[in-house]
């Protein structure tokens, strides 16, 4: 009898071990890995951990926050990581990054996904293409808040296929050229959508204010002049056809203009993208300059709708198919 309660001993004591070890096991599943990615804050200033935006990017991982404090930094910065949130601390960006670009590019060269830059302000960028960037987009889906973009060749450039880029209560400020090629406010690529909101253009140097290769654009709500200075092209141009709503816009060609013939262009470029709809609505647009121009210029066989714009100055409402209120 002694070596059968034994035995029974021996079994019952291992089949308590499996449950125990079962037991944890299902609670070690059940619980977040401590490995998982955890969010962080990266701080940049003269009393920060990090004294440079560049230093912080040569650290950052997916979902990290970059706070950059105010002052100037004589910097550049390539961030790879994705769905990054780069703002600058206080207000009125006042954190202000200038004069170096990265990779013969841009200021920022964004190469990361899903990125939101905000509250800051990226100044002076050259390079020797003439196409010197605030921001060079190459990831996809970037999202500008409250930037200033100040004199630079291009304000954003980049973008492509099955990506977003979406602007929000930014400034450019005295962008553009046209050198070797022409650079712009904002060069959107073949980007799906484009969207401009509740943002000012102003004194752009040749090139266009607003230029996209976009299958969709939207300006919304937005201040676009050359004022007495500007030289700009196009306020908006289209290039390459595409759907196009521009709506409750204060547009303005100025006298030095070099562009006298169209405000707003779609197709010049030849029209390469499905063109859905023509939306022009709801816009004042002034041509300040001793000159005729044409407020909306279009190129495709897809009818530009005009209702509810107010014109003053020289300028005829439509040129091509469509029809004008």
């Amino acid at each position: 009898m002694a070596g059968t309660s034994d035995w029974l001993w021996r079994v019952s004591t291992r089949g308590t071990s499996l449950v125990l070890v079962l037991l944890v096991g299902f609670i070690i599943v059940g619980l977040p890995s401590n490995r998982a990615a955890v969010a962080r804050t990266l701080e940049v200033g003269p009393d920060k951990a990090y004294k440079a935006p560049s230093l912080a990017a040569a650290d950052a991982k997916d979902g990290d926050h970059i706070l950059i404090g105010p002052g100037e930094y004589f910097d550049c910065t390539v961030w790879q990581a994705n769905n990054l949130v780069i703002e600058g601390s206080g207000p009125d960006a006042k954190a202000i990054i200038t004069d170096k670009t990265c990779q013969g590019k841009a200021i920022f060269v964004i190469a990361g996904n899903d990125t939101t830059v905000r509250n800051l302000t990226l100044t002076r960028a050259r390079v020797p293409d003439m196409n010197g960037a605030g921001i060079r987009m190459e990831g996809r889906n970037l999202t500008i808040e409250a930037v200033k973009f100040i004199n630079n060749q291009d304000g954003i450039l980049g973008g492509g296929p099955g990506s977003r880029l979406i602007v929000r209560d930014s400034q450019f400020l005295q962008n553009g050229i046209c050198a070797k090629y022409c650079a712009h406010g904002i060069y959107a690529g073949e980007v799906d959508l484009l969207r401009v909101e509740h943002s000012r253009f102003f004194e752009t140097w040749q090139g266009s204010h607003v230029k996209s290769r976009g299958l969709r654009t939207e300006v919304i709500g937005c201040d676009i002049a050359d004022g007495t200075n500007g030289t700009s092209s196009y306020l908006i141009d289209v290039s390459n056809g595409g759907s196009l709503v521009v709506r409750d816009n204060m547009l303005e060609k100025g006298p030095r203009a070099e562009n006298h013939t169209t405000a707003i262009s779609i197709g010049a470029e030849g029209v390469t993208h499905p063109t859905h709809e023509i939306v022009i609505e709801n816009n004042k647009f002034s041509n300040d300059g001793d000159y005729p121009t044409v407020f909306v210029r279009n190129s495709t066989a897809t009818p530009a709708i005009l209702r509810g714009n107010k014109l003053t100055g020289r300028a005829t409402a439509l040129t091509g198919d469509g029809s004008a209120e």
